[in-house]
């Protein structure tokens, strides 16, 4: 008996330090981070420098490509941070005031949330750039490409309200559980 307690041990101290194999996916994560930087500054440049028009329609343009870059690169450090605390180990920022308020509270579930609204809000981004390149004299778009691009968006809205409804579910089956186990008052 005393050897599976111990055998149980190894396995689980195992288990547990294989989480550990998690952590370089984070690590690439922000090398993608360092990349969409990196596709920032380009953007501005090209905006400002190179091609520096005060059109309305290319202001508009640009700034949505540079919306649509900072949505991704938080959506990337919300996937690092959460990631890394609920699978690796907890972040610890010896009490520093910067630490962002859902750091160590946001969950698997949570999580799921704003991603699939992020990816909402970039496919939403996408389909206006789409349509401000409609708008511009002259410009064409695809009809195929532009069907594409709302029947992605609406598959990632319902998914996102999908989502929504089945960790609605999920929690009030939760509750309906606990109140079930409670023990009766004396």
């Amino acid at each position: 008996m005393r050897e599976r307690k111990g055998l149980e041990y190894l396995l689980e101290s195992f288990l547990f330090g294989a989480r550990w194999l998690v952590a370089p996916f984070y690590i690439g994560l922000v090398l993608a981070l360092v990349m969409l930087l990196g596709s920032f500054c380009y953007e501005l440049y090209e905006g400002l420098i190179v091609h520096f028009a005060l059109d309305p329609e290319s202001v508009i343009l640009l700034v949505l490509s540079l919306i649509d870059l900072s949505l991704a690169a938080n959506l990337v450090i919300i996937v690092v941070f959460s990631g890394y605390e609920n699978f690796v180990s907890k972040i610890d920022t010896h009490g520093d005031v910067d630490r962002p308020a859902w750091m160590g509270t946001l969950d698997f579930s949570g999580l799921k949330m704003k991603l699939i609204g992020s990816i909402v809000a970039i496919s939403v981004i996408s389909l206006l750039r789409a349509f401000m390149e409609l708008a511009k004299t002259g410009a064409e778009m695809d009809p195929k490409k532009l069907s594409w691009l709302i029947g992605l968006h609406m598959t990632f809205l319902a998914s996102g309200v999908f989502f929504a409804l089945m960790d609605w579910i999920a929690s009030k089956s939760e509750e309906t559980g606990k109140k079930h186990h409670l023990k009766p008052e004396p």
